[in-house]
């Protein structure tokens, strides 16, 4: 049973077995040992921990797993021995330079601040995609101020993606290999570029001693340069041939990243696109129109509980945005493998905010379903004594012009104005059902309802219900309509209105009464079926007799005469008449004879008459 023990690299922490921890350290010493002399050693040691921290990392799968001779042994394989790069170059000056082929390395994306003018973010996409700068700032130029997405999406990338700060951030923003060799020359170039920038300087104004110290430093660089034994340490990483299945597996991982790609492209977009329409329509006082959840209506539950518009439209804001941010932040972590994780703190308040909102519209939710408890119902009823067993009665509905112009049943309120400019709360939830009678005389029942949390405001708010009809001569008009105060609560307020007409009387229902008719069931035992609008109807027993259909059928005379010679056809369409010579038709269309000799054709658009010639 091998010991573990627990070692801080790079400032993250691992459990190692005591075995590889042994093996590990000894590596990190000759490491150090081998850059002794070297500028900016301390870099190069802190940046080449940071890279086996981050291979480390890659390779553990849970906190509890513990880091063997296995990974240790193929992070060294990866990073490189020690020894390699101890080797004088000038030996190899007159070896033959052998072209090696390695296998490209995969780009993270971070953010460039040495070349940026903002955050760095255009300056990392371009050393990610492998172009120029310019187009990607010309890209956020047409987002900006064409599509208007680029600033939040700029601001997004911003905050999550990271900056490139160690120089192994930065070799892996160029899609170099993180090894000891690219390490070292990394902070050789940025140490050369600095003494560039220093011999550039008057040495005459600043005195010898700083030219004689930059000398120094920059043949320090070159004997550590000269060290490293790029030839030998290239035979050392050799490309091995790859079987067949290796190929196909290499394909198969290759698209399988596509479409991993692919999907991660599409969750930034719904999720780019839901964050900005619920934040305009936030900002436009239009989210509870705008969002819709199946089987709930947010405008009414925000109508019936009397709650703060603002309140409750952020409710909605929060419940709705942060899975969507999430799964935006999700298609960005599957694009940018370095993406930078939130933090705990903001996790975690978001994660409170997304709880509270749910808590929030539950609670409203809650007081809605107990405010619709109780039915309360206000009835009224009357005669008239003006339509009798043997009279006709004409039901019309009547629209208005200003606020109910259409003619359909719809339970939902809206508000509008008036012919007198008065702003009114009205609902076109009105049904009607018509059921015959052995009274002599009509009569109609109003029966206006509405709910609440007791049935005494249930019955309150039906009776602030208002519903007019009149009836002028034999024709009854019924308001497609009912209004109700502007301060009210909206609790399923509605009006139904029930006909009672004798037996033996005629009814004729107006075409427009058909949609609040149509969907009634047999529970309510309406004997006015769909499709007798605009006809005649007799009353009879619970159900009604159409008298005029007969009368509306066109008479239909058929004769069809066949012989030997000739035929005639004369039916609902027209004539048709055939003879050796001759060849006639009547119908919608004209009249269409044809000879031998001539043809006729009489219609609308006049007299055609075409002569043919007798072939031989």
């Amino acid at each position: 049973m091998n010991k573990t023990v627990n070692i801080n690299l790079a400032g993250i922490f691992f459990h190692i077995d005591e075995n590889a921890y042994i093996k590990l350290q000894r590596y990190l010493e000759a490491i150090k040992r081998s850059f002794t002399d070297s500028q900016g050693r301390s870099e190069i040691i802190s940046d080449i921990e940071a890279r086996i921290a981050e291979l480390f990392t890659e390779r553990v799968k849970h906190d509890k797993q513990v880091i063997g001779i296995k990974e240790v042994d193929e992070v060294v394989t990866i990073m490189g021995q020690p020894e390699d790069y101890l080797v004088d170059d000038e030996i190899f000056e007159d070896e033959p330079v052998y072209e090696k082929k390695t296998k490209s390395r995969s780009k993270k994306l971070f953010r460039d601040t040495d070349n940026s003018y903002v955050g760095g973010v255009s300056s990392g996409l371009a050393h990610y995609f492998g172009i120029n700068v310019i187009w990607i700032r010309i890209i956020w130029f047409l987002l900006i101020f064409g599509a208007g997405t680029g600033i939040f999406i700029y601001i997004l990338l911003w905050i999550l993606v990271p900056e490139a700060i160690s120089t192994t951030d930065k070799l892996m923003m160029s899609g170099k290999k993180v090894t000891i060799s690219n390490i070292e020359k990394k902070i050789r170039d940025g140490f050369e570029s600095v003494s560039e920038t220093v011999k550039n300087v008057d040495f005459q104004k600043h005195g010898d001693q700083l030219k004689t110290s930059l000398e120094q430093a920059t043949d320090s660089i070159s004997e550590t340069v000269k060290r490293i034994d790029l030839d030998k340490q290239g035979n050392r990483i050799k490309s091995s041939s790859k079987s067949f299945f290796d190929t196909i597996g290499d394909i198969a991982m290759f698209f399988l990243k596509v479409f991993a790609k692919f999907i991660g492209i599409v969750l930034i977009f719904t999720g780019a696109t839901a964050l900005i329409a619920l934040l305009v329509a936030l900002l436009s006082s239009s989210l509870l129109d705008n969002v819709h959840f199946p089987g709930v209506d947010f405008s009414d539950i925000a109508y019936t509980t009397g709650a703060p518009f603002w309140l409750f439209s952020m409710l909605i804001f929060f419940a709705f945005a942060v899975p969507f941010f999430m799964l935006l932040h999700l298609g960005l972590k599957i694009l940018i493998t370095n993406l930078k994780p939130i933090g705990n703190v903001a996790k975690y308040s978001l994660l409170g905010v997304w709880i509270l909102s749910i808590i929030g519209l539950a609670v409203y939710g809650t007081k809605q379903g107990l405010s619709y408890k109780e039915k309360g119902a206000v009835i009224k009823t009357e005669r008239f004594e003006t339509i009798t067993t043997n009279d006709t009665l004409k039901l019309t509905m009547s629209g208005n012009d200003y606020f109910a112009e259409r003619f359909n049943r719809d339970y939902g309120f809206d508000t509008d104005y008036n012919e007198n400019g008065d702003l009114i709360t009205f609902s076109q939830g009105v049904r009607l059902i018509v059921k015959s009678t052995k009274d002599p005389v009509a009569k109609i029942k109003i029966n206006k309802t509405a709910k609440g949390s007791t049935y005494e405001k249930a019955k309150e708010r039906a009776q602030d219900i208002n519903y007019s009809y009149s009836l002028i001569n034999n024709e009854l008009l019924l308001d497609n309509y009912l209004t109700v105060p502007n301060d009210t609560q909206i609790k399923d307020q509605r009006v139904e209105i029930t006909l009672y007409i004798p037996v033996g009387s005629v009814l004729y229902a107006d075409s427009n009464t058909y949609d609040y008719h149509s969907n009634n069931t047999s529970r309510y035992n309406d004997i006015l079926d769909h499709g007798q609008e605009e006809q005649y109807l007799k009353v009879l027993k619970n159900k009604l007799e159409c008298i005029d259909c007969d009368s509306k059928k066109e008479s239909q005379l058929k004769v069809n005469i066949n012989n030997d010679n000739s035929s005639l056809k004369i039916d609902d369409e027209g004539l048709e008449a055939k003879s050796k010579t001759m060849k006639l038709k009547v119908d919608d269309q004209g009249v269409k004879a044809k000879s031998t000799s001539v043809e006729v054709e009489i219609n609308e658009d006049g007299i055609n008459i075409n002569s043919q010639k007798k072939e031989d």
